[in-house]
């Protein structure tokens, strides 16, 4: 069994097998699988209860503070192998999206090549074709000058690393549009007679095209108040956002926590509609802008208006609701002193996407001038605290008693208002 894995080894090179390294993109996936599996192994030992060490056995909170450590060290080793898988796959992306690109350029020619049979070959085609071949050797540049940041997608990837659902579809209708105008120009170029080239000029005539070029202009411009409005609302602490680990295509459909939203799903679904129109009827009529029904552009218009309205309505801040001691079943109530746990209840402590323990372990808590840690519990199968209701910290010694300001910093870094509580000797 040694020989044969040594020749397996010898064969593959250096990173090959079960490479677990970080400078190769095998060895960045299979280092963070592994990662995440010895994490969970020791989340669910300690949930069970074994692991710990005789010497903090005997004492609750300190088995707590101890698991809690050693829970946050092997977080942040899961989530620094994550890391280097995301940008080793964004640096091998670009291969796959320059791949894919040439690919739909053959299936074109391959679909124009077969309708070609019996109608004949027609200028029409060449300059559909040829105008694809410009936008994919355009494509191909720009994977290759972004290749460490995912090629061809670099553009629609948000600042928190997430696929941008408003990019995407501006970008989708601006090569349309950019292919449009390229098969005008080549059959423009082609043209022998003069009618024949000013029917094509007056192609691109505004009353021909309006539709699509309005379609083209509110998406665009809901793409640029879609960063603004995000960013005014980081900045004022009203929305909460988390940088992933790399993107999804699943981004365009869901929220930061992976759950699907309305309003971008009828957003893209809508556009990709109006889209697939315009294709056909370019393909019908190659010699002008595609006249998109002003019906459908309304259409598309309501979408990208309940597109952005739901990125006003996204987020919020989070809230403290009261301040309690933590009390087992059977203790009697009492005041809250130091050393004591007590129970933050409230609404929005864990952002969205920061589900993971290592962004659970960012979590903090000011009880007077002193920041308190919030600590990992775990259970079978994720966590008992944090939650995004409920946080439970001990008081500690350094707190002096009396009344006390009490604030949560997520792991967004974004603060809750402030609740006093009195805390007796």
């Amino acid at each position: 069994m040694a020989v044969q894995e040594a020749r397996q080894g010898t064969g593959s090179g250096v990173h090959g097998g079960g490479c677990a390294c970080g400078d190769c993109p095998h060895g960045a996936r299979e280092g963070h699988r592994r990662a995440v599996a010895e994490f969970l192994l020791k989340r669910d030992e300690f949930a069970a209860g074994q692991g710990l060490p005789a010497a903090v056995a005997h004492s609750a909170s300190a088995s707590r503070q101890w698991v809690s450590e050693e829970l946050t060290q092997s977080a942040e080793a899961v989530a620094e192998r994550g890391r280097a898988e995301g940008e080793a796959w964004l640096a091998r992306l670009w291969l796959r999206t320059a791949c894919t690109v040439w690919a739909a350029v053959v299936i074109m020619l391959l679909t124009q090549s077969l309708t070609a049979i019996g109608a004949g070959w027609t200028s029409a085609r060449t300059a559909g074709l040829l105008a694809a071949l410009v936008v994919a050797l355009a494509l191909t540049a720009a994977s290759w000058f972004h290749r460490s940041r995912g090629g061809v997608l670099a553009p629609v990837i948000g600042e928190d690393n997430r696929m941008s659902t408003s990019r995407t579809v501006a970008a989708s209708w601006v090569l349309f549009v950019v292919y449009a105008v390229l098969v005008l120009a080549g059959r423009l170029a082609a043209a022998s007679s003069p009618a024949e080239r000013d029917a094509l000029i007056s192609g691109l005539d505004l009353a021909r095209g309006a539709g699509a070029v309005t379609v083209l202009a509110v998406v665009c411009g809901i793409a640029v108040l879609v960063r603004r409005v995000v960013g005014l609302r980081i900045v004022g602490q009203r929305l909460q956002k988390v940088r992933a680990h790399r993107p999804r295509a699943a981004d365009l459909l869901t929220d930061d926590a992976g759950r699907g939203t309305f309003a971008d799903i009828q957003y893209v679904v809508i556009s990709a509609v109006a889209l697939l129109f315009a294709a056909v009827r370019l393909a019908r009529r190659p010699d002008q802008l595609p006249d998109l029904p002003w019906g459908l552009a309304t259409v598309v218009l309501i979408s990208a208006a309940t597109y952005l309205a739901g990125k006003y309505a996204d987020g919020g801040r989070p809230v403290i609701l009261s301040v309690v001691r933590a009390r087992e079943a059977g203790d009697l109530d009492a005041p809250i002193r130091t050393g004591d746990d007590i129970e933050i209840r409230g609404t929005g402590f864990v952002p969205p996407g920061a589900q993971t323990a290592d962004r659970l372990s960012r979590m903090v808590v000011r009880i007077g001038a002193v920041n308190v840690h919030v600590p990992l519990v775990p259970v079978t199968g994720g966590f008992s605290n944090p939650t995004d209701h409920v946080l439970t910290v001990p008081v500690p010694a350094d707190v002096e008693p009396g009344w006390v300001e009490v604030q949560v910093v997520t792991a967004a870094g974004v603060a809750t208002n402030r609740c006093m509580v009195e805390v007796t000797e």
